[in-house]
C-alpha cells in the first residue's frame, strides 16, 4: 500500500485504451484510488498554505502601524544674527521704591484657605490727580477676609502718593479720602465730568466704587449717586473709561472674573498632589458678564450691558461664559470709533466690535484672537494694543498662563483679521515658561520702536514642590523691538544689558509706565501680591531725542482718551494712542511719548481726536526734547 507520508511512485508510460478487464486490474484501480487520494490530500495542504498566505496578506496589509512613543517637539525663538544681540542698546533700571519714599506693602488677607482672591489682585496707576504735570502714584490694596484681621494691625487701604517732579513721592492718602478699606482689585482713571481733574473707579471683590476728584487733594466717593457700585457680588477686575458713543463723554467698561464666594471656592475644593489645598482653576466657576456704563452726563451713569451686546452666553448651556481679567479698548479698523478686546482666562477672549449706534457686536472668533493658532482657549491675563511695526498694523499682546507664550495678534490685510505672530516675531518661545500678568508695549530706549515688558509671577505659593520649572515669585521679561528687518521684532534683553533691579524676582501683577522725574525716558512700576512694589527709575544715557505730548480735548473727552497722535519722521510715521488702561488691573500715564533716535526734528504732525476730527499741527513750534500740551480746536 502506498504510504500517505510519502510521494506516489512515477507512473508508467501510457497504456492503450484496454476495453476489458484483465488480471490486475484491481490491482491497478487500488493504485490508482490511492494515487488520486494522496492528491487530493496534498490539494487541501496546498489550498490551507494558499489561503492562511492570502489571509496573511490580507491583515499584513490592512494592519494598523504599531503605536510611536510620543515625541515632544521643543519649541525655539527664532535665532535672531549675534549681530542684533550686540545691538540691544545698555538701558539701567535702578530699584528706587525705598529711596523715593514708597513705603507700602500688598496685602491679601490670606491666612491658610487659599481663598481664590488673594493671589488675584494688585492694580496700580500713574495719573496726575493735582494737575501740576507730574504723575502721581496709586496703589490699590486688598485686606484681611472676615475675623481674620489682627487685632494689632490697622485695616489696610489704598495708598496714593503725590510726586514732586523729581520722582520723589509723598504719602498723602490720609488726607486724600482715598483711605478706604476694601478688597480692591484693578482701577480706571478718567475725566469722567469733564472738569479738568481726573476721577478714580476702583474695582474690587463684592462692589465698586467711584471717587471724584474735587480739585483740593481729596476725592468724594459718589458710587452711589453715579450707579456704578454693581450689585454687590461681583468680582470686578480690569475697567477702563472710554468714549464709546463719541458723545464727549467717558463711558465705563467693567470686567468680572467668576461667581466667586467661599462656599463656592470651599465646594470647588481646588487641590494639588503632594501640596493640599490650592489656588482654583477658573474652569471650575461660573462665567459672568461685564459692565457696560453709558455716561449720562449729570454724574450718572447707566448700565447700558445687555443693549449694547457685550453679555455673553455659552452656546451651549446658555449661561454667563466671560472670566474676563484684562480689557484693552483700541480702533482695530481705523474707522474712528473704539472697540474693545477682552482677554478671558480659561475661555474665549472678545473682540466687541463698535456698531457705531450705541452696540457692539462679538467677533473674537471671525477676527482670529478668540484663540490660540490650535483653536485652544488660554489663560489670558493681561492686554495691550499699539501699532509695534510703525506702520499700520496693530499688534495685541496678551500675557498668557505659565506654560502658554504670550500671543501676539497682528492685524493682516483683510479688514478686522488677525492672527498670532507670536513665534515668528520672536516674543512668543521665550515667553512661554513665565505666569504673565501685566503687559505692556512702551519704547524704554527712545529709538522710536516699542518694545514690551511682562509683569511675572505664580498663582500657587508652593507651585516648585509639584513644578520643578515653576516659582512663586518670578523675574519680569523686557523685550527690545529690533525693527524686524534681519529677523524677529523682539529679543529678550538679558540681565547685562539693563541691570539687575529689573529682574528681581516678585510675584509680579499689575505693571505702569510714566516718566516720573521728567527726563523723557519712561520709568516702570511693577506691583506684586502680598509684598511691596518694585519701582524703576529709567536711567538711560544712549542721547536719543524724544517728543512728548499731553492732549487736552474740546469737544472731546478731556482726558483725550482714544486720541490717536502721529508724527513724521522723515518718511516714516509713527503712531501713539492716548489710552491709560494697558496691562493687568492698571494705568499709565496719559501723555505720550515719541522716541525720536537720533533725529533732531519731526517733519509732521496730526491728532485724530475722539469724535473723529482731526488737527494738523506745524510741527517747527515744537520743541524736541520737551512736553507740549496741545489742546484741540473747536
Amino acid at each position: 500500500m502506498s504510504d500517505p507520508q510519502r510521494p506516489p511512485p512515477p507512473l508508467d508510460p501510457p497504456q492503450a485504451e484496454r476495453t476489458d478487464a484483465t488480471p490486475g486490474d484491481e490491482e491497478v484501480a487500488h493504485y490508482d484510488d490511492a494515487v488520486i487520494g494522496t492528491a487530493f490530500r496534498w490539494s487541501l495542504v496546498v489550498l490551507a498554505i494558499v489561503v492562511a498566505g492570502g489571509a496573511g496578506a490580507f491583515f499584513w496589509l490592512q494592519r494598523k502601524p504599531p503605536a510611536r512613543a510620543p515625541q515632544l517637539t521643543q519649541l525655539s525663538a527664532p535665532q535672531p544674527p549675534p549681530s542684533l544681540i550686540h545691538e540691544i542698546p545698555v538701558t539701567r533700571f535702578t530699584d528706587i521704591t525705598a529711596s523715593a519714599g514708597i513705603a507700602f506693602t500688598h496685602v491679601n488677607g490670606a491666612y491658610g484657605d487659599k481663598l481664590l482672591p488673594e493671589t488675584m489682585g494688585g492694580g496700580v496707576a500713574f495719573f496726575d490727580f493735582d494737575n501740576d504735570g507730574d504723575p502721581d502714584l496709586l496703589l490699590i490694596n486688598s485686606t484681611f477676609w472676615p475675623g481674620h484681621a489682627p487685632a494689632d494691625k490697622p485695616l489696610p487701604t489704598m495708598a496714593l502718593y503725590r510726586n514732586d517732579g523729581t520722582g520723589q513721592f509723598t504719602d498723602v492718602t490720609a488726607e486724600s479720602g482715598l483711605d478706604v478699606t476694601l478688597y480692591g482689585q484693578g482701577c480706571a482713571v478718567g475725566d469722567y465730568d469733564n472738569d479738568s481733574w481726573v476721577d478714580v473707579f476702583i474695582t474690587g471683590v463684592g462692589g465698586n466704587r467711584l471717587f471724584r476728584n474735587l480739585g483740593t487733594g481729596r476725592f468724594e466717593d459718589v458710587t452711589l449717586s453715579a450707579g456704578v457700585g454693581g450689585s454687590g457680588q461681583e468680582w470686578s477686575t480690569s475697567c477702563a473709561f472710554f468714549d464709546y458713543d463719541r458723545d464727549g463723554r467717558l463711558d465705563l467698561f467693567v470686567c468680572n472674573y467668576v461667581q466667586w464666594s467661599k462656599e463656592i471656592d470651599y465646594e470647588v475644593g481646588y487641590k494639588l498632589v503632594g501640596i493640599g489645598r490650592a489656588y482654583g482653576q477658573p474652569r471650575d466657576f461660573p462665567g459672568t458678564f461685564p459692565f457696560l456704563y453709558h455716561n449720562d452726563g449729570n454724574g450718572r451713569f447707566t448700565d447700558v450691558s445687555k443693549w449694547a451686546g457685550v453679555q455673553i452666553k455659552s452656546p451651549v448651556t446658555g449661561v454667563p461664559a466671560a472670566k474676563s481679567l484684562g480689557l484693552a479698548p483700541a480702533d482695530l479698523d481705523n474707522d474712528g470709533w473704539l472697540d474693545v478686546v477682552v482677554a478671558n482666562d480659561t475661555v474665549q477672549n472678545y473682540v466687541f466690535h463698535n456698531n457705531r449706534d450705541g452696540t457692539f457686536r462679538e467677533i473674537g472668533a471671525l477676527a482670529g484672537i478668540a484663540f490660540d493658532s490650535y483653536g485652544q482657549t488660554r489663560g489670558a491675563m493681561g492686554i495691550d494694543v499699539a501699532r509695534f511695526r510703525n506702520d499700520d498694523a496693530i499688534g495685541i499682546a496678551i500675557g498668557n498662563f505659565a506654560n502658554e507664550m504670550t500671543a501676539l495678534y497682528v492685524s493682516q490685510t483683510k479688514p478686522l483679521t488677525f492672527a498670532d505672530e507670536a513665534i515668528t516675531e520672536g516674543i512668543g518661545p521665550a515667553s512661554r515658561l513665565l505666569l504673565k500678568f501685566g503687559i505692556f508695549f512702551f519704547d524704554y530706549d527712545l529709538d522710536g520702536r516699542l518694545d514690551v515688558l511682562t509683569a511675572n509671577g505664580h498663582l500657587e505659593t508652593e507651585i516648585s514642590k509639584v513644578q520643578q520649572s515653576q516659582t512663586y515669585a518670578q523675574p519680569a521679561q523686557l523685550f527690545w523691538n529690533a525693527g524686524g528687518s534681519k529677523g524677529p521684532s523682539f529679543i529678550s534683553v538679558p540681565p547685562a544689558k539693563c541691570g539687575p533691579d529689573l529682574f528681581q524676582p516678585i510675584v509680579g501683577r499689575g505693571s505702569a509706565f510714566a516718566d516720573l522725574d521728567g527726563d523723557g525716558d519712561l520709568d516702570v512700576i511693577l506691583a506684586q501680591i502680598g509684598g511691596p512694589p518694585l519701582l524703576l527709575r529709567n536711567d538711560q544715557k544712549l542721547g536719543h531725542h524724544w517728543l512728548r505730548l499731553k492732549l487736552v480735548g474740546a469737544t472731546a473727552n478731556r482726558d483725550a482718551i482714544g486720541a490717536e497722535v502721529r508724527i513724521r519722521l522723515a518718511s516714516r510715521l509713527y503712531s501713539r494712542t492716548v489710552m491709560p488702561t494697558r496691562g493687568y488691573l492698571s494705568q499709565s500715564e496719559l501723555p505720550v511719548t515719541f522716541g525720536l533716535g537720533n533725529h533732531t526734528r519731526v517733519d509732521g504732525l496730526e491728532i485724530r481726536w475722539p469724535g473723529g476730527k482731526t488737527q494738523v499741527l506745524d510741527p517747527r513750534h515744537l520743541k524736541i526734547d520737551a512736553l507740549h500740551v496741545i489742546t484741540q480746536e473747536r
